[in-house]
């Protein structure tokens, strides 16, 4: 027997909506009118109907809290606005239902990433305030951000609730596997500098590209001195882009970017890891060098005989979706800023990581369906509803 808020006509529908109102990443970021669009004229309005009242912060993350604030426990579900641009995919925002060999799908951008975990989150959500009391608080937080690589959201969500929560769930695509660790990054920019001169007569300048190559050399054979982790390996540093100036024709460039990703390992402080590299950096005159650190998101670990994930076996098995499945991820999100505050933290949701950012993202409708209810699992796990889920 399935309850209304996780039937396939309800649940469909509600992706549909979603991604049919676009949220892409610009260069304005958290900031973009559209990623704020979403959050008050799509999915606030749906909150509205589902009896929900919600409050945006500041950087306009929409935030509710229900159940009872005089309990000591409280169980927080982060999910995201901002899905990666159209790109190149075909169609983009009308949200097809369509047939693979898997079985019924919804294809659009964000759905294996952020929108379908989000349409699932929003069906457990209606079903816990239709089932009620809940026994403890439960916290809604949907972001501005999805895309942006670093905690500024969530940040700015904690900051305008009371309390910790217990535990909190991340709510992007895994597979329906259980992401109960992730690795985190640091990025940092490497700035030479030169002299600029005309390239007929290149003596008379310093050429930045050599001092950035003489850079790229030192850092190539870094020991970043961090062991293994069993599951993740190494460590790993990675120059991501270049870009040289003045651009212009027959020009000794007199200034070179180089940005660098450099992963993080559960144990690790991104900062220690930013500090490390850039006081090994160094060039001779006559070049410059300056290192600036940029956006920092956390790694993350939690054990699998520990309280959270013991909630999450108990969720999947009244959800009728038999034991979780653990990974570890190499991408990074917000549960590392939970595991930084002390609050055990997964990322948890329909959709395949391997269709991310793809020209033909989709997610099936069975997984839609069946993470809305595993949802609802932790929820009751965590706040005991007066109301079971029928499996």
């Amino acid at each position: 027997m399935d309850h209304g808020h996780f039937r396939e006509d309800m649940l469909v529908p509600l992706l549909q909506q979603f991604v049919r109102f676009p949220s892409q990443q610009t260069d304005l970021q958290e900031t973009d009118p559209q990623v704020k669009s979403f959050i008050q004229e799509c999915a606030g309005p749906m909150l509205r109907s589902m009896g929900a009242q919600f409050r945006c912060d500041p950087m306009g993350n929409l935030i509710v809290e229900v159940g009872r604030k005089d309990n000591d426990r409280s169980l927080l579900f982060v999910a995201y606005a901002m899905t990666h641009p159209a790109a190149a995919m075909q169609d983009p925002f009308s949200a097809t239902v369509i047939d693979t060999p898997a079985g019924r799908a919804v294809r659009g951008r964000g759905v294996a990433e952020q929108k379908t975990a989000l349409a699932a989150l929003f069906g457990a959500f209606g079903e816990a305030l239709r089932c009620g009391p809940l026994n403890g608080r439960l916290i809604l937080a949907l972001t501005t951000a999805g895309e942006t690589g670093r905690h500024d959201a969530v940040e700015s969500v904690m900051s305008h609730i009371e309390g910790a929560p217990d535990f909190a769930v991340i709510c992007i695509g895994t597979g329906k596997r259980v992401a109960v660790g992730n690795k985190g990054r640091v990025d940092f920019d490497v700035v030479v500098r030169g002299k600029a001169s005309h390239s007929s007569a290149p003596w008379n300048g310093v050429n930045a590209i050599t001092g950035a190559s003489r850079v790229l050399a030192q850092l190539e054979h870094f020991d970043l001195r961090v062991a293994d982790h069993p599951s993740f390996g190494a460590a790993t540093l990675t120059a991501t882009a270049i870009d040289s100036s003045p651009k212009a024709t027959h020009t000794v460039p007199d200034m070179v970017r180089m940005t660098f990703d450099r992963r993080v390992l559960p144990g690790e402080d991104p900062q220690a890891a930013f500090e490390a590299i850039s006081g090994a950096i160094a060039l001779e005159k006559p070049w410059s060098v300056e290192c600036r650190r940029g956006p920092v998101m956390h790694p993350n670990e939690i054990a699998l005989d520990g309280p959270l994930f013991s909630k999450l076996r108990a969720a999947f098995a009244r959800a009728g979706q038999g034991a979780p499945e653990p990974f570890y991820c190499n991408f990074a999100l917000d549960a590392g800023y939970f595991a930084r505050k002390g609050v055990e933290a997964v990322m948890l949701g329909p959709g395949d990581v391997d269709q991310f950012h793809s020209n033909e993202e989709r997610v099936l409708v069975s997984d839609l369906v069946d993470m809305a209810k595993v949802y609802y699992g932790i929820i009751q796990e965590c706040l005991s509803p007066a109301v079971g889920l029928a499996a």
